[in-house]
């Protein structure tokens, strides 16, 4: 199964899933970014889908529609988002139906979206997390596949805490993603 990293940002995510031995066939950005640079130091194709607009103006359906294109002209069969800062829309859940993964940083359902690190501490949670799910087109709220619980220490603030969320991030989310590939591969192979 040919897998494509999503990413808008350091790439971080990508470092350790190569480092995990996952066979990342192709990374797409939404932006410029550090992992366009990552990537191409691991020897993985890189490309950028460029949004064009961050404003009121963009098109979410015809940017989604162009990322697909690309996912689907690489032959890919899984999709992971790593720090994926655009949010797609339904073609691309009508192409690649349970087949993307999303990684988040919070035990969801506690703390969805994109300021979950800044939520938790602003809640007083003794314990937050990583959550790997499935993504779906409502935002954060697919099938939980994995959580790893992570606690909040008293002198946390937003950049201590998502360090540490990212740390157990680094090796949960490889771990799944290669628990799906197995998977995948077994019921192709007729063995599940």
């Amino acid at each position: 199964m040919r897998l494509a990293v999503l990413a808008s940002g350091t790439g971080s995510i990508l470092d350790a899933m190569v480092d995990a031995g996952l066979p990342v066939n192709l990374m797409v950005t939404d932006r410029p970014c550090l992992a366009v640079q990552r990537a191409a130091a691991r020897g993985i194709r890189a490309t950028i889908v460029g949004r064009g607009s961050f404003g009121d103006d963009f098109d979410r359906d015809a940017y989604t529609r162009r990322l697909v294109e690309v996912l689907v002209a690489a032959d890919i069969g899984l999709v992971a988002m790593a720090g994926f800062g655009t949010v797609l829309a339904q073609p691309a859940y009508d192409t690649f139906a349970g087949r993307i993964l999303n990684t988040h940083p919070a035990l969801l359902p506690a703390f969805p979206g994109w300021h979950a690190v800044e939520d938790a501490l602003a809640h007083g949670v003794r314990v937050t997390g990583c959550t790997v799910h499935m993504a779906t087109l409502e935002v954060d709220s697919g099938p939980i596949l994995a959580q790893e619980a992570v606690p909040v220490l008293p002198d946390d603030d937003v950049e201590s805490l998502h360090e540490r969320i990212k740390t157990v991030e680094r090796r949960l989310y490889p771990e799944t993603i290669r628990a799906v590939m197995d998977n995948a591969a077994g019921l192709i192979g007729g063995t599940a």
